[in-house]
């Protein structure tokens, strides 16, 4: 379901499911664990792009695929520690521990953990026609992949409280005055291209050292914060209003919650 393939120095990371958007299954998760290990012990690379197999980028969580093992929900949420990176934080936190740059190329929909794995990405490029969104409410649930640890770097806290909240897709242009998007093109190959031409140039001890001190510059409290996602996610898979949202995801109708209890 994931295809890694090295040329030139480049490793390409291709989502493959097309003919349900790319939607990651568990089995996707695990793969791409492997794969960032795999480009991490590889000292010959000097770029990573990851993409969609066809027309989308990827549609999220196969969320009724993953929901029904609760044992599939338990390995990807576990951890030894609250502060360290379970499966879902890995693929999205993963690319930032690479010490090459990484580039999301985006085209179609873009959406729920889709956009978290892209958000670990150094860059983003994304087509004029793409579709962004954080989604995980609409499921009654909250982001929990390790996008909280990179928003606050990118989009002002409203915006990403908002973005969060209303689960709703944005137009590329919206994402990119959020500041979602490094660049908008209606070539997204092409312009990944031209971006990897120019990096190539640089020194790759310079690119690494770079990505390192921006890191730095904007680091936020990590450890607190993927202890805060899991926790979250793990009280709201238990709430009642957890299975009302779903089945609200769902179409059914009347759908009345009960009043929030006080975290």
């Amino acid at each position: 379901m994931i295809k890694l393939e090295k040329q030139n120095n480049i490793a390409t990371v291709t989502l493959c499911r097309a003919d349900k958007q790319n939607a990651l299954s568990f089995e996707m998760f695990v793969q791409l664990k492997k794969i960032i290990n795999n480009i991490k012990q590889d000292r010959s690379i000097r770029a990573v792009v990851i993409k969609g197999e066809g027309e989308h980028f990827c549609a999220g969580l196969d969320v009724a695929a993953v929901m029904a093992s609760p044992f599939n929900i338990a390995k990807l949420l576990f951890k030894w520690l609250p502060g360290n990176q379970n499966l879902a934080q890995m693929v999205t936190l993963g690319w930032q521990s690479l010490s090459v740059p990484v580039i999301a190329q985006i085209d179609g929909n873009c959406l729920g953990g889709g956009l978290q794995i892209a958000l670990g990405a150094d860059y983003r490029i994304v087509n004029y026609n793409a579709k962004l969104a954080i989604m995980e409410a609409r499921w009654g649930l909250c982001p929990d992949m390790g996008a909280n640890v990179v928003l606050s770097g990118l989009v002002k806290r409203d915006q990403a409280q908002w973005l969060a909240s209303h689960a709703n897709p944005i137009s590329a242009q919206q994402a990119k005055q959020l500041g979602l998007v490094t660049q908008l093109t209606d070539d997204t190959h092409a312009a990944t291209q031209k971006m990897l031409n120019t990096l190539l140039e640089r020194s790759p001890d310079t690119l690494a050292a770079i990505k390192r001190v921006t890191q730095q510059s904007y680091k936020v409290q990590q450890r607190k914060i993927l202890a805060k996602e899991t926790f979250s996610q793990i009280r709201l898979l238990l709430s009642p209003n957890t299975k009302k949202a779903i089945a609200k995801a769902k179409g059914k109708a009347d759908i009345t919650y009960n009043n929030a209890k006080p975290w």
